[in-house]
């Protein structure tokens, strides 16, 4: 047993370092790959320039030596990209239906504003759950719009057609990202892609769960605050409206009139 009082000291500042200069799990194999796709394309593409695969190599060492230095600089520096060049255009190309890398859109409501904020996540769509990684972890602000309000809307392709499909998010911090991740892409190629530009672009991982509130039998329906629509039509408190009249334990209400069951008398 040393008696020396600057070991623990020294152990204290080891720890320290060691943590505040660390790597995010899964981020130097991230790099790797998104590395190996840069130079894979010039390779096999005729007339490639390899100004183009130097610069993005470059950028990426960069982000991943600044992750180790400071995690929160690279978060703010990405974060400012996506919110002023990544998230508008994929928003536009997705209200239009168009989606090359397989994105879904999260819409959640602002915990301070009260303002709708939209962001682009990774489709991680199983059944009726939904999973998405958080590159930035607690420090995104869609994440602290869940934690106030966790009711969001997704839109997603749903057979042909993109829908808005209302669910309850839930933050896992216990659960494995790079696990979940892999269940994710499941051998799907946009999904994968995805899934290593989180590793290569983030900081500190977070798994969230959505469960969608989806009726696969009804093709698709949401809940409007707190009521489901069904089709075109709406249940408010279990009961159904019908082109505007509402019928209450099976019974259909027309403007004043109620119609009641009357048994028939032999």
């Amino acid at each position: 047993m040393s008696l020396d009082p600057a070991v623990p000291a020294r152990k204290n500042l080891t720890a320290r370092l060691s943590a505040r200069f660390s790597v995010p799990r899964g981020m130097i194999v991230g790099v790797l790959f998104v590395l190996a796709l840069t130079w894979g394309l010039y390779a096999i593409q005729p007339g490639g320039s390899i100004l183009s695969a130097e610069v993005q190599t470059g950028i990426y060492l960069g982000l991943l030596v600044l992750t180790i230095c400071s995690r929160r600089a690279k978060v703010l520096v990405i974060r400012t990209f996506q919110r002023y060049t990544l998230n508008p255009l994929f928003r536009l190309l997705l209200a239009i239906s168009i989606n090359p890398l397989g994105l879904a859109i999260l819409e959640t409501r602002g915990h301070r504003s009260g303002k709708i904020r939209r962001n682009p996540v990774g489709n991680g769509r199983q059944g009726d759950s939904f999973w998405i990684i958080a590159e930035h972890g607690s420090r995104a602000g869609w994440v602290h719009n869940i934690r106030h309000d966790p009711r969001v809307r997704v839109r997603l392709r749903i057979g042909l057609r993109y829908r808005w499909v209302s669910g309850i998010a839930t933050v896992r911090p216990d659960d494995d990202p790079l696990a979940r991740q892999r269940q994710i892409i499941a051998w799907h190629p946009l999904r994968a892609y995805n899934a290593i530009n989180v590793r290569a672009l983030g900081a500190d991982l977070l798994t969230v769960h959505v469960q969608l509130q989806l009726d696969p039998a009804r093709g698709g329906d949401r809940t409007v605050g707190g009521d489901r629509t069904v089709g075109g039509d709406r249940t408010v408190g279990g009961d159904r409206t019908v082109g505007g009249d509402l019928a209450m334990g099976g019974d259909l209400a027309m403007g004043e009139r109620h119609a009641v069951k009357v048994p028939l008398q032999s």
